[in-house]
């Protein structure tokens, strides 16, 4: 590794552009990459419920892009200094909703990665519409990819994510209960405000982690907002390095990391190789 290497407990969180940070890692160094990039919701208008009570929708100049052009040369810049840390096996993960996600798959594709799958996280309480005017948005989107095309010996744990469909093949549909973090898990501040206004729960970035490393793995976080990758990792015995540009996240992130027990080394899985 570069300078950027995870200190004893497995786990760094640094603050930065990560295309910048990214430069200072050894290439071929990191076995995972989660990454739950900016969606550019393009948001208009302010939302209410039909109580007249105003939705606390995502509204961060972080989510901000000055066209869809901008926001394609910015995933481009990410995505191309991900797949040079990456291990040759080494596989991307990137989360999304219908505002970009399509755009994020054409510039993977474009960039020489390989899609393994497509997962439907499938909520089961999401939020209305509550103009009424489309479909409830009741999903989101994983992209899993390979870096190299000819690499089959990617990271799959097929026997050990078989627990979690009745000992069944694992599915790309997950029905995971919690759609937005749960009270317990939700980061607030003093006056009960949201801390980041995306977190994801847990189980999901659980799900990821568990079927895709091997304990003692380095995972990446390019996006690390409030910690949940780094949390998990810390909770499953995975190193991890997380970036964010923006100080009070990485503040937010450490803290939640300190009251985590960390646990380094964990039985491996029962492991399966790619087709």
């Amino acid at each position: 590794m570069g300078k950027l290497l995870p200190p004893e407990d497995g786990q760094l969180i640094v603050q930065g552009d990560c295309v910048q940070k990214l430069q200072e890692l050894e290439p071929d160094s990191i076995d995972m990459c989660f990454a739950d990039p900016p969606y550019n919701l393009q948001l208009q208008d302010d939302l209410y419920r039909p109580n007249r009570t105003k939705v606390d929708a995502v509204d961060d100049d972080w989510d901000q892009f000055a066209s869809m052009q901008a926001y394609d040369a910015f995933t481009e810049a990410w995505m191309s200094a991900v797949r040079r840390v990456l291990k040759p096996n080494g596989t991307l993960w990137v989360i999304g909703s219908y505002h970009n996600i399509y755009r994020v798959g054409t510039v993977l594709m474009d960039l020489g990665y390989w899609i393994l799958n497509d997962i439907i996280w499938v909520k089961s309480n999401p939020m209305p519409n509550f103009r009424g005017v489309r479909f409830t948005n009741a999903t989101e989107t994983l992209i899993w990819a390979v870096r190299d095309r000819e690499r089959k010996d990617y990271t799959f744990n097929y026997e050990h994510m078989k627990q979690y469909n009745d000992g069944k093949q694992m599915r790309s549909d997950w029905f995971i209960r919690e759609s937005v973090c749960n009270s317990r898990e939700r980061l607030r501040d003093e006056d009960g405000n949201k801390l980041h206004s995306t977190q994801k729960p847990e189980s999901i970035l659980r799900m990821v982690v568990e079927a895709s490393t091997k304990p003692g793995d380095l995972v990446l976080d390019p996006f690390v907002g409030s910690g949940t990758t780094a949390a998990v990792c810390r909770k499953l015995g995975r190193w991890c390095l997380g970036i964010d540009i923006e100080d009070d996240y990485v503040r937010i992130a450490r803290e939640r990391l300190a009251d985590i027990q960390p646990r380094l080394w964990l039985e491996e899985p029962q492991e399966a190789a790619g087709e």
